[in-house]
């Protein structure tokens, strides 16, 4: 067995940050990674996907960007390329999987596929996008359809012949369906609840304009549904050179058919929900809320005027069912979220009835095991590469205060 300090694992961009932060703190530490540095940006993500934020807001701690291209936005090769450089100097243990973690009087055991390791801190960094969160009734699909997640998907040659369902309407889902309709194929889209937005707002790019609002500052303990905010899906943007906006309104006039929520499935047919046109005019809501934000702002920056974006039309009523063989349906591609398997944290009390860790700001009941890189973890940027060093710096802080008070007591009783 090893003994440390402080055992991190994961090493993305959440890992690596607290990384640095123990490093600056003299924390002695090791990070603990399943696979390489930056795993899921190599082997998760599919292969057009840039980053959804411009180049000047991700940066690290002690690492701001400073490439040619501030306004540009990194590719996978160039994120991948930004983290192995980052971890450079980092105690990175990889090939490393952690298979479970159980309280060991006052401390922490970690039993990996390479050993174990007993720590008095573990921070847990495994980020928002653990294993994707497929229906139930999926399993009921034809096993002839293809079945793909973005984890899975890396481009419209890998789908089988036919048509293509893609059930989400978030970044990835529209993104996804936008590559698959351009390479020519035919892609129904089913769209539930969603964020609109435009690529560019008033001269700037819209992250421009939410910096300057304090958007990403946006703190977890001032939402009134916190819950429902870290549910909230992913903006409807793209990360293109020149900049374009991407929304259900683009993708229609590709030749992309929009229908409502899909809520199940039993064999060939897809069922819907009738509220296509509810989601839609439901997106106009937190659009004009951000908008509503923005412009004081930008007006007293003398920023030019412009309208708000129109709502979309004519969505609506879709068919509240498909036959997929009819459709000529070959694959399916499910961009509806996120879940995390933790059953390998074997503390009583840790998981809620849903199977999340329970924590407030990242600080679990549990002394000394912590969180870093979920979604709203702190602040409404937490899991973004430019937003986890924030979290990164007060949760390294929290377990130097956890270590400095065991110390205190070690001393203590060596002394009486």
């Amino acid at each position: 067995m090893r003994s440390t300090d402080a055992v991190v694992i994961g090493a993305g961009q959440a890992g690596l940050a607290i990384s640095h932060e123990f490093t600056r703190l003299g924390i002695a530490h090791v990070v603990l990674e399943r696979g390489r540095v930056a795993e899921r940006w190599r082997s998760e993500r599919w292969e057009s996907l840039r980053l959804l934020t411009p180049n000047w807001m991700n940066g690290l701690p002690g690492q701001p960007y400073a490439g040619p291209d501030p306004d540009g936005f990194m590719t996978m090769p160039e994120v991948i390329g930004f983290l192995d450089a980052y971890a450079a100097s980092a105690p990175v243990e990889t090939e490393t999987k952690v298979r479970a973690l159980r309280s060991l009087g006052g401390a922490y055991l970690l039993e990996t596929s390479r050993g174990t390791w007993r720590a008095r801190v573990v921070v847990v960094a495994t980020g928002h996008c653990g294993l994707p969160a497929v229906p139930r009734f999926a399993a009921s699909l034809p096993p002839a359809i293809r079945q793909l997640t973005p984890s899975s998907y890396r481009n419209p040659g890998q789908l089988p012949e036919g048509g293509v369902l893609v059930v989400g309407a978030g970044a990835s889902a529209l993104q996804i369906a936008e590559e698959i309709a351009a390479a020519g194929r035919k892609v129904i889209l089913s769209a539930g609840r969603h964020t609109r937005l435009p690529r560019r707002y008033r001269g700037r790019d819209i992250w421009w304009w939410m910096h300057r609002a304090g958007v990403p500052e946006d703190r977890a303990e001032d939402q009134a549904d916190l819950a429902r905010a870290r549910a909230q899906p992913s903006l409807q943007l793209v990360g293109s050179t020149p900049p374009r906006d991407i929304d259900l309104g683009t993708l229609r006039e590709m030749g992309v058919r929009v229908v409502g929520r899909m809520r199940g499935a039993a064999g060939r047919l897809a069922q819907f929900c009738d509220d296509l046109a509810e989601n839609v005019a439901g997106a106009q809501k937190p659009l004009h809320s951000l908008l509503a934000r923005i412009d004081p702002v930008a007006d007293a920056l003398d920023a030019p005027r412009e309208d708000w974006p129109v709502p979309l039309a004519g969505f609506g009523p879709a068919p509240e069912r498909l036959d997929l063989r009819t459709e000529r349906i070959g694959g399916v591609v499910w961009a509806t979220g996120y879940r995390r398997d933790n059953t390998w944290l074997r503390i009583p009390g840790l998981l809620d009835e849903a199977g999340e860790v329970r924590h407030r700001g990242g600080v679990t009941a549990a002394p000394g095991l912590y969180l870093l890189g979920l979604r709203f973890l702190r602040r409404r940027s937490s899991n973004f590469i430019g937003g986890v060093g924030a979290d990164a710096a007060a949760i390294a802080q929290q377990a130097a205060g956890h270590l400095a008070q065991h110390a205190f007591r070690e001393s203590g009783r060596r002394a009486a």
